[in-house]
């Protein structure tokens, strides 16, 4: 029998099978059958030949398709990025778990995506980026040059070690090179956009048009008492899912720590306080004053050369006369100087420190000898000839003098100490039993304080609950998943508390028998603002049928309307939605009106007439402002053409997002 299966298997049936067997490992390759692979990507990215844009996606041709994906690792560095961006963005009112969710995580994969089809077509259409744009590229970033501007390679090596993380030349170059691959297609849309003469005039006319318009405010709905019936509560409950549903909430345990209510520390006695002098003595040596006079020669800002010069001869023959023998510096400054604050004193300033008067002034009073006058110094206010006729040297300031100052700030010192020492223990005996308040609470005779519940909507809270920084930690993930206590949060000056979080409650949604009120007020809310629409609707026709605004008014005994001329866009009148309503509407023929209507956030109509439409003129636009509104507008016509191209891109190439892969 075995030598029967030998001598079959040595034949061409042998052969026959063995080529069988061969097809399906050239298809896939033996280490699919070998070999357990993990796929790591976030997406994967197929795209076609350029010169089979046709091609199909499946074996062979799909040898033919150029593949690229986006790693894990690569997207959450980039993912990463985008949160430190946002936190310092939004400060204080950014919400790491709200990040967190998939849409979040979504956006920033189609960012990389976006990326990826830009440099994979690129590549695909026989594009590249040249050694020289690249080296080029590298030399024009501000950070690796030098104070005159030139390329610096050791601010370069700096730079690239400083970076998150750490890159060598090869990997930063490669970086480079691929950025501009990824804006080959897209830059050169973008910049090739323009605007022609005929567009700019249209859209100056559009932007500058302005409109006369006659307002009038309907009244409020009238409240809808009519019943409600079981199944518009049901449809309305239904159909607003999302108005009827508890926030997600916590309750808190906290402790508080307040520097006010603690026990004060001891007063510093007086060795501690002459210690501290000794310590500190040359903080209280006293500055060096001048008694100063000056003369003043104004200049007006904005002066021609010729004023200019004026005021400087002015100035220049005052000072020769003040410095002529026996000379009344008083009498010259009373007859000749312009400063009217000083003029009647003689010149005289006072007593001057360094810094009460900084700059040009400064700098020539306090080189100047004592009776000593100056050349004319010039500043912002003119020319002024200056004397210094007395000098008060730096003294050393004696402790009598300076020991209530050194009474307060070793005072405040103690507090500060103490209070941190305090906070310091009671972190200590926390850190023991992190998931419990009771015991280091006790031990440091502290009440232990409940809140709740506290939402993520501090203007909602009362409390600590509406404190930002509290908010935060309440809804960390070490809170809720934990329980542990937070490290102190600071909550005002020397005022700490350290939280708890009892309880979580999702987000959920209400039973209708617990809102029941809140749908029929909403019913009957939602009947109110109808009706008042439908009556709009219906004086708008009668204005736009060729009734006056004011007879139609008249007639429902309502305000006289107000004209207002020359309404420009984005003028609120009386919320930026009418204004947007107004100049939505089509302008009305020569000699006609054209009526409509805008709601506001309370319920009330605003019922409007357009009499009179003016377009604006590329007259009334600065030359220098007119070009800088074209290259605006041709960039933001840019950026949205180099949007379109990446949409059309997209539809070139097969994407297949890995969920499980991007959690």
């Amino acid at each position: 029998m075995l030598q029967t299966l030998r001598d079959k298997t040595s034949g061409w049936i042998a052969t026959v099978i063995l080529g069988l067997l061969i097809i399906p490992f050239a298809f896939v390759g033996i280490e699919q059958y070998l070999v357990q692979r993990v796929d790591s990507s976030v997406a994967r990215i197929d795209m076609a030949p350029s010169w089979w844009r046709s091609a199909p996606s499946w074996w062979p041709a799909s040898m033919l398709w150029k593949h690229e994906s986006i790693e894990a690792q690569e997207f959450a560095a980039r993912f990463q990025q985008e949160r430190d961006r946002r936190r310092a963005a939004e400060g204080e009112t950014f919400d790491a778990r709200e990040f967190e969710k998939p849409d979040s995580k979504r956006a920033v994969l189609e960012t990389l995506i976006d990326e990826r089809v830009r440099m994979l077509a690129a590549e695909v259409d026989g594009l590249a980026v040249s050694d020289a744009l690249v080296i080029k590229t590298i030399q024009a970033v501000p950070e690796f040059q030098d104070s005159t501007g030139k390329f610096n390679q050791e601010r370069y090596l700096l730079g690239l070690q400083m970076r998150q993380p750490a890159q060598t030349p090869t990997e930063f170059e490669q970086f480079v090179r691929d950025r501009l691959m990824e804006t080959l297609l897209t830059g050169g849309i973008g910049q090739s956009n323009f605007l022609t003469h005929a567009e700019t005039d249209r859209l100056i006319k559009l932007m500058g048009e302005r409109r006369d318009v006659s307002l009038v405010m309907l009244p409020a709905p009238t409240p809808d008492t009519a019943e409600v019936s079981a199944a518009d509560i049901q449809k309305w409950y239904d159909g607003h899912a999302k108005d009827f549903r508890a926030p997600e909430s916590v309750n808190l345990e906290y402790v508080e720590i307040n520097g006010a209510t603690l026990p004060p520390p001891p007063l510093p006695t007086e060795k501690a306080l002459q210690d501290r002098y000794e310590a500190e003595k040359n903080r209280f040596i006293a500055q060096e004053q001048r008694l100063i006079s000056h003369i003043q020669v104004n200049l007006a800002s904005g002066a021609d050369a010729a004023a200019q010069k004026a005021a400087e001869q002015k100035a220049a023959q005052i000072a020769t006369q003040a410095k002529a023998a026996g000379a009344d510096f008083a009498a010259i400054a009373r007859a000749n100087s312009d400063d009217l604050g000083s003029k009647a004193a003689g010149g005289e300033l006072g007593w001057v420190s360094k810094g009460d008067i900084p700059g040009a002034f400064e700098d020539a009073a306090f080189k100047l000898k004592v009776g000593e006058i100056s050349a004319p110094v010039k500043d912002d206010s003119g020319w002024h000839v200056i004397v210094v006729r007395e000098v008060k040297s730096g003294d050393q300031q004696p402790f009598a003098l300076v020991r209530d100052a050194l009474l307060r700030e070793e005072t405040e010192a103690s507090r500060e100490r103490n209070f941190n020492d305090f906070s310091a223990k009671l972190v200590d005996l926390v850190y023991k039993n992190p998931t419990s308040l009771d015991g280091p609470a006790k031990a440091m005779n502290l009440p232990v304080q409940k809140i709740g519940p506290v939402t993520r909507d501090a203007a909602g809270n009362s409390g600590i609950g509406a404190n930002p920084a509290v908010i935060r930690a309440a809804f960390s993930d070490a809170r809720l998943q934990d329980n542990t206590v937070s490290d102190p949060i600071d909550v005002g000056q020397e005022h700490s508390v350290l939280i708890r979080v009892v309880s979580h409650t999702p987000e959920r949604a209400l039973p209708l028998a617990q809102v029941r009120d809140k749908v029929i007020a909403a019913v009957r809310t939602d009947r109110g603002i109808k009706t008042a629409q439908k009556e709009a609707d219906a004086l708008v026709a009668r204005i736009n049928g060729g009734e006056a605004i004011a007879a139609v008014a008249a007639s429902k005994q309502l305000t006289a309307p107000e004209t207002i001329p020359d309404v420009a866009r984005g003028m609120p009148l009386p919320t930026p939605e009418v204004s947007e309503a107004i100049f939505a509407l089509k302008a009305p023929a020569e000699g006609k009106v054209a009526a409509g209507k805008s709601a506001l956030a309370d319920g009330r109509v605003v019922l409007f007439a357009v009499n009179k439409v003016k377009p604006g003129s590329k007259s009334e636009i600065p030359a220098a402002q007119l070009d800088m509104l074209r290259t605006q507008i041709s960039q933001m016509g840019g950026y949205e053409e180099s949007r379109e191209l990446t949409k059309a891109l997209r539809k070139r190439v097969q994407i297949k997002v890995i969920e499980e892969n991007l959690r």
